[in-house]
């Protein structure tokens, strides 16, 4: 083989199921001292997350994006059987936005069915999407803790629009002395001001249009905050009463909290995280923005 086809190939992309093959994988990286990075993902890849590979490639020497729909995150009554997935199509995706690897576990390998240990982190998962999704960043975080463990990252990677559960792991992370870095990266949206989610494939073409409200109740906030409103009060009635101009929209939660300890604000003096889950039809989507004037 030529020198630079033995160097394509050997930067070609792999593609792994298992635990034992990942492990040996990455004890063979680290012999040759290269940096790892992780970008944890439920697949169904949207231009959100491949900004996140992208960012991972151009600070690190390996790439593992990790494709898992991770059933302990979902509550009895959620999507977990109607997630959406396209293996295939995710191979495509991440091979071409720069990952070295992708890690495609079956549930079988990632939990034992005897497994009795949980990573819960308190306080910060009690709102927002805690109090809507008991049981929820239980799941998340057991199951970031089994990928930290299996790839043992310097950094990985995640979406500013999923806000609780950066700020969570984050905790988690500290709390627990994980030795990774975390790295979150900003929003990636549609023309229309839409936040990329995998769950916009569930939308009607009449809810996908009503979900707009979304970005435009948050813009209505920043206007106000802009113009020196620091009322809490205030933002969250601006930001209720535009959702409630579409009626397709049933809000789940508007909240205005820490942007660290995720503890409620009456007014805003410090960085805080502006959230909210809206139901268009079955369909749950969530926005947010963070805010410090300073």
């Amino acid at each position: 083989m030529e020198g630079s086809e033995a160097a394509k190939a050997a930067n070609k992309m792999l593609f792994v199921k298992t635990i034992k093959e990942i492990k040996q994988i990455i004890k063979n990286w680290r012999k040759e001292g290269l940096s790892i990075a992780l970008v944890p993902t439920m697949g169904y890849l949207h231009e959100g997350h491949l900004s996140l590979i992208k960012k991972a490639a151009s600070e690190n020497d390996r790439v593992i994006v990790s494709v898992f729909v991770n059933p302990t995150q979902f509550g009895p009554n959620e999507d977990l059987d109607n997630y959406p997935s396209d293996i295939e199509r995710d191979k495509k995706l991440c091979e071409s936005a720069g990952a070295s690897l992708v890690f495609n576990p079956e549930v079988s390998e990632m939990y034992y069915d005897n497994a009795c240990t949980v990573v819960s982190v308190k306080n910060l998962t009690s709102m927002l999407c805690g109090a809507s999704r008991p049981g929820h960043f239980d799941g998340v975080c057991t199951v970031v803790s089994k990928l930290f463990n299996i790839t043992t990252p310097d950094k990985a990677y995640f979406g500013e629009k999923d806000a609780q559960q950066l700020a969570v792991i984050k905790r988690m992370v500290r709390d627990l002395n994980f030795d990774v870095e975390i790295i979150g990266c900003p929003i990636i949206r549609e023309q229309d001001g839409l936040a990329k989610s995998s769950r916009n494939t569930y939308l009607s073409d009449k809810e996908r249009k009503a979900a707009t409200v979304l970005s435009r109740s948050l813009n209505k906030a920043k206007e106000a905050l802009s113009k020196g409103e620091k009322d809490v009060s205030v933002i969250k009635k601006i930001i209720i009463d535009e959702i409630n101009t579409e009626p397709l929209a049933k809000i789940d939660y508007v909240e205005i909290v820490d942007s660290l300890s995720l503890s409620e604000v009456s007014k805003i003096e410090t960085p805080v995280l502006i959230a909210i889950a809206v139901f268009f039809g079955k369909t749950r989507l969530i926005d947010n923005f963070t805010w410090d004037n300073n």
